[in-house]
């Protein structure tokens, strides 16, 4: 049977503290319809904005995970993300008060527990699971970092970490069915170096930490008196060492609960591909920032496999999204260098161009003599063209800016392309434009054959700070 895919029966609401910021903070979990997706809320803000649990929209890995979309921004989502893929929840609607999840006992098994006492309820469209079919790895040599992804008959992930500690030790745990997360996973709770907590305060961090929602691990003996100077220090009540020099109100739920978190961390980060996979996840040494690069690696490898099959058609007769004039607003290119003739469809995230190459194409007279090819780098100008319409439509005066190429990576041309052809450029956005950064797929056809494909860079600049750099 096809799986469906699931939703909370009623919304329910949790309460607490703000790791972080210390802020008292109340999260709404709402039912959402099918295809929604993970979304976020920030109701304490102008507008109540929205913003999505995704990979590209993550901008800060340093000790929790941010996501941040038109300026408004969320932070200490992995744990409830965690919980939503443990119940394998795909549509939610979640309304925040404040700029983080609250961090509740420091695990995800409080999120998991509001879940399961609102009911889970499944929907009519089919849940979208991507196959792993081949290997997808990413790899940090310098800090020994791997997380890989491997075709398998169903979802498993395992995890190995090592802090060079004497305390921790290296660690192992896994996860061979998601219907164990809630026993084996959820309760794992979130975990701190004694030595990283001044540190973490003078920056403005952990204001919300306590023993109640973190282990704090020591990892050589501290006297007594330090242990109260750096409780003093952070606002918290004075402590005891405690066996195996980790400081804690509750015992450890399992002996190996450090890396229970670490998994239970990968699994909510990975929530952030959109998609359930189904393949076997190996970890060595994850991290947030790691995690998020691997999130993204597999999102483009899905998006790939998504649209390598589909082939742009057009209608000569339809009326063009953009007629030669408007592309000429919005491109300072003119002829002959000017290589889009019309647009056909755009979105937000994609643009669909045509180029009608013809013998009086000034390149023909020379490339080549007695066989005419269109040169591989105009084929890539052409859809870099394109790709800087779908960019200038967002900006007020296009006139004022212009694309210049960062990068081309992994272009490969794949047959030639000759007076008489016409060629559908397509362009689509990777990730959201930060900063005036753009990077987009780029695929080029003649009729239903790819001809080109890779991908792109490119930096938006307005005129003045183009002229103000040179000087």
């Amino acid at each position: 049977m096809t799986a469906k895919q699931k939703t909370i029966a009623k919304s329910v609401t949790l309460s607490g503290t703000g790791l972080h910021t210390g802020i008292n903070v109340d999260a709404t979990f709402h039912p959402a319809a099918e295809n929604t997706g993970i979304l976020f809320q920030r109701i304490d803000l102008p507008g109540q904005p929205v913003i999505k649990a995704s990979a590209e929209l993550v901008v800060d890995t340093a000790r929790n995970i941010v996501v941040e979309d038109k300026g408004a921004r969320i932070g200490m989502i992995e744990h409830s993300l965690s919980a939503l893929a443990g119940s394998e929840i795909d549509n939610i609607l979640i309304t925040v008060n404040g700029p983080e999840m609250p961090i509740l006992d420091g695990s995800a098994i409080i999120y998991l527990d509001a879940f399961m006492e609102a009911g889970i309820s499944c929907q009519d469209a089919d849940r979208e699971i991507f196959e792993i079919k081949d290997p997808i790895v990413y790899a940090d040599d310098e800090r020994g970092i791997e997380i890989m992804a491997l075709p398998a008959d169903e979802f498993s992930i395992s995890v190995m970490i090592d802090y060079n500690s004497e305390v921790l030790g290296n660690q192992f745990a896994s996860l061979a069915h998601m219907s164990d997360y809630s026993t084996q996973i959820a309760s794992s709770r979130t975990f701190v170096f004694f030595r990283e907590l001044e540190v973490l305060w003078r920056n403005n961090l952990i204001k919300g930490g306590s023993l109640d929602n973190a282990m704090v691990i020591l990892e050589r003996e501290v006297p007594q008196t330090e242990l109260d100077r750096v409780a003093d220090l952070i606002g918290k009540p004075h402590v005891q060492t405690q066996a195996q020099g980790i400081l804690s109100t509750t015992r450890l739920k399992f002996s190996n609960e450090p890396a229970r978190h670490k998994l239970l961390d990968l699994i909510g980060d990975i929530k952030l591909i959109g998609t359930p996979l189904k393949g076997k996840i190996i970890a060595t040494r994850p991290g947030h920032y790691s995690n998020v690069e691997f999130a993204k690696m597999v999102k483009q490898v899905i998006r790939k496999e998504k649209t390598k099959n589909i082939v742009p058609t057009f209608d000569p007769n339809a009326v063009p999204k953009y007629d030669i004039n408007r592309i000429m607003s919005l491109l300072p290119h003119r002829p002959p260098f000017l290589l889009v003739d019309r647009i056909i469809e755009v979105t937000d995230v994609m643009i669909l161009g045509l180029k009608n190459v013809s013998m009086n194409e000034p390149f023909f007279v020379g490339h080549f003599p007695n066989e005419p090819v269109m040169p591989g780098v105009l084929i890539v100008e052409a859809l870099a063209q394109c790709g800087g319409i779908l960019v200038m439509q967002t900006v007020d005066h296009p006139k004022d800016y212009n694309a210049y190429f960062l990068k081309i990576d992994n272009m490969r041309f794949k047959r030639k392309v000759v007076p008489g052809d016409t060629l559908i450029l397509k362009m689509e956005l990777l990730e959201p434009v930060r900063r005036g950064i753009v990077r987009m797929r780029a695929q080029a056809f003649v009729g239903n054959q790819l001809v080109t494909e890779g991908e792109m860079m490119a930096q938006v600049l307005r005129n003045k700070e183009i002229k103000n750099s040179a000087q």
